[in-house]
């Protein structure tokens, strides 16, 4: 890999993104039965190009207006090329920790989704993970997040003991082993969000609720989302215990709801909020992700925020809390003439 310029002094971000860099290319309308059947052709009604795997979340909170950071790996080919370009297009998302590999293709997930579901085909090549440096000076940073399928890197463990809040997350296991060694490294995270499949699968359970109450054994808060079910939340230090239903919305591509989900719920706790909150505030900004194609592209901002609360309540029990919080900062966050 070509040397990058180290920076010169440290500076300070809201949120820090490590670990792989994607090119999701997103087609959707798909029949998934009929991908699997030999021979046939197979036609989308709709096709996006986004930023993937770290970048979305990345993109995600830098949409919330929270100072964002990326560090990872993109290879120097076409398709690099545009992931950089859509990245620097971002307001707020810094991206001089976003290295160029001069010979690794840049990782590529075709998402083969429709309204209820979604399968992912991916390639990728050594050298385009999260590094092991980080380049010059560490960043000051309120929250980091970062993957625990690996070993975690040691600038996570630095961030951490200058006192940042470190979320960590899993991703589908292609092995099927579902290691137990991942839960003997949420020791070295604060918060861990993985999808209900993950905590069942690493848990060995067949109830979610039992999966959260073992997963808190081993990290102050664990929040696992649930899809179209909404999310469980639990603070070991406290013993409070949060359970939400998810916003309902007219889905067009679940990608990617997951990321942002992580990137509201770091953006919430910088914030300041309490855990209900928080979860109440991720979860409606995954759900407005998901009305759109592509999870980078279709993240929310806070005017897009704004505006459906404004036009359409929460029903159900959603309805009967206390939105005050999250409105007031849509508000404060949003361009007045864009909320209007």
């Amino acid at each position: 890999m070509t040397a990058e310029p180290e920076v010169a002094t440290p500076v300070r971000f809201d949120a820090v993104f490590g670990g792989s860099v994607f090119c999701d290319l997103v087609l959707s309308g798909v029949t998934l039965p009929d991908v699997a059947q030999s021979g046939g052709e197979v036609f989308a009604d709709g096709f996006a190009l986004a930023p993937g795997g770290t970048a979305t979340r990345a993109v995600a909170a830098a949409r919330c207006g929270t100072a964002t950071a990326l560090f990872g790996v993109l290879g120097r080919d076409p398709l690099g090329d545009q992931v950089a370009a859509l990245l620097a297009a971002e307001d707020g998302l810094d991206l001089r920790f976003l290295q160029r590999h001069p010979s690794a293709h840049t990782p590529v997930t075709v998402a083969l989704t429709n309204a209820h579901d979604r399968t992912f085909v991916t390639y990728e090549e050594p050298g385009t993970g999260v590094p092991d440096r980080w380049p010059g000076p560490l960043p000051a940073a309120a929250t980091c997040h970062t993957g625990l399928a690996d070993p975690t890197p040691a600038w996570v463990g630095q961030l951490r003991a200058a006192g940042t809040t470190v979320f960590g997350g899993v991703g589908w296991d292609p092995t099927g082993a579902w290691s137990a060694t991942v839960l003997q490294r949420l020791s070295g995270v604060d918060v861990f969000v993985p999808n209900e499949v993950e905590a069942l699968h690493y848990t060995r359970t067949d109830d979610v609720t039992a999966a959260v109450k073992q997963l808190a054994e081993h990290v102050g808060t664990v929040v696992v989302t649930r899809g179209a079910h909404g999310a469980i939340a639990a603070d070991s230090s406290t013993g409070e215990w949060v359970e939400l239903p998810a916003v309902p919305v007219t889905v067009a591509d679940p990608t990617g709801a997951g990321d942002v989900f992580v990137a509201a719920l770091m953006t919430a706790t910088v914030q300041g909020w309490d855990l209900p909150t928080r979860v109440r505030f991720a979860g409606l900004l995954a759900s407005l992700s998901v009305r759109a194609l592509g999870g980078a592209t279709s993240a929310p901002r806070p005017a897009d925020v704004a505006a459906f609360l404004r036009a359409q309540r929460p029903p159900g029990d959603l309805a009967k809390k206390d939105w005050t919080d999250i409105e007031d900062w849509a508000h404060r966050c949003a361009p007045e003439e864009e909320t209007r």
